[in-house]
């Protein structure tokens, strides 16, 4: 049976790193107009000649092609917290939420992500059982607790002090 070609050792470990390496270099060069402005031949030649050196070095290509499906990964985690994150903080005219109550909506946003992050991953399980069903975890956890109360409560008078001296 024949391989895709978007599957093929060829175009994944020689061709994808040249076009990417040979894109970022020209476009680097291209904006910072490192080598003076309307320099486009030049620009793409050392573009070029960089993506074809890469090429030749099988540890520095290699490195490449591990990273790009962790940036692929990161970029649409990004994504997908940037639009929820849009949801939550938007601005629009008679907005109802106080800015408290937004932060707190994000930082649970964030926990929620993650913990389907977590899932998904199938990471779930050891983190659970690292946090909660180890020794002492119930302890750790109230202390933890206890921790985030009393800076509540130490931000929460902070502000409060700090509005009555401006109002």
């Amino acid at each position: 049976m024949v391989e895709p070609i978007f599957i093929s050792p060829l175009f994944t470990e020689y061709i994808l790193p040249f076009v990417l390496v040979f894109t970022l270099i020209f476009a680097i060069l291209q904006k910072t107009q490192l080598l003076g402005d309307g320099k486009k031949q030049i620009n793409a030649i050392i573009g070029l000649i960089v993506g074809l050196i890469l090429i030749a070095f099988p540890f520095a290509r290699e490195i490449i092609v591990q990273l790009m499906p962790f940036l692929a990964v990161s970029a649409v985690i990004l994504l997908v917290f940037m639009l929820l994150y849009g949801f939550v903080m938007g601005k629009k005219e008679g907005d109802v939420l106080h800015k408290g109550v937004k932060i707190s909506l994000g930082i649970i946003l964030g926990l929620a992500l993650i913990t389907a992050i977590l899932i998904i991953s199938g990471y779930w399980s050891p983190v659970y059982n690292f946090m909660f069903n180890r020794q002492g975890a119930a302890q750790v956890w109230i202390n933890v607790l206890l921790i985030v109360i009393i800076a509540g409560a130490v931000v929460s008078v902070v502000a409060t002090k700090d509005k009555d001296k401006s109002g």
